[in-house]
């Protein structure tokens, strides 16, 4: 079957989008407004771009009235994130984080969860996070009823249990965003295929 974006409507489309492209990792994001409020919300429609220097995009929606979210204003006015990465164990207070809070009101709070300061940045990270990326934005590019933020990661947060003693990330197992409207997944579940080079292709062949 084929579907024409052009002759769908905008949520038969999120539908499909959303379905298709999975699993996606989640930007659970705590920023400031510009009055010192924390902010915390998630996004699926994120992932890495770079990494010399490392880099993040984050797309963040519209409200239903057509106003910017909080996260987006609070990004723009501060210039400054913090990307904090969904555990299991995180994931009712995430769901309640994606409640629709008034601006003045902290969803942080509400989900029990305590922040830490910033290191580089004036944004807060949550503290149970087992790895949070403070971020320092870029740019702001329109898509549409979307804002593409692209951010520039200047301090890793990773909690000691998860490196080696190579430093390498080990038994990291951060929950994925599926399909709409509140789909997700494990990421324990995982295997190893090594890269090939051409040589080895063709002694194979």
């Amino acid at each position: 079957m084929q579907f024409d974006p052009s002759r769908q409507s905008k949520a038969d489309n999120y539908n499909l989008i959303t379905s298709l492209v999975v699993p996606r990792p989640i930007a659970w994001i705590t920023s400031l407004s510009k009055a010192g409020v924390p902010n915390l919300a998630p996004f699926s429609y994120f992932n890495v771009v770079g990494s010399d220097p490392p880099y993040v995009v984050v797309s963040i929606g519209q409200r239903s009235s057509g106003e910017p979210k909080d996260t987006a204003r609070n990004i723009q006015d501060t210039g400054v994130f913090v990307v904090n990465l969904v555990t299991e164990e995180l994931l009712a207070a995430m769901n309640i984080s994606a409640a629709d809070f008034p601006a003045e009101e902290s969803e942080a709070a509400a989900a029990g969860l305590d922040l830490s300061p910033g290191i580089h940045v004036t944004a807060p990270r949550l503290a149970a996070a087992q790895a949070s990326l403070e971020c320092r934005l870029h740019q702001v590019l329109p898509l549409g009823s979307n804002q593409l933020v692209i951010a520039e990661v200047v301090l890793f947060h990773v909690a000691d249990q998860l490196l080696d003693p190579q430093q390498h990330v080990a038994d990291f197992s951060p929950i994925g965003r599926l399909g709409s409207p509140s789909l997700y997944c494990r990421t324990s579940d995982r295997f190893e295929v090594p890269r090939l080079s051409h040589a080895q292709w063709r002694q194979q062949t």
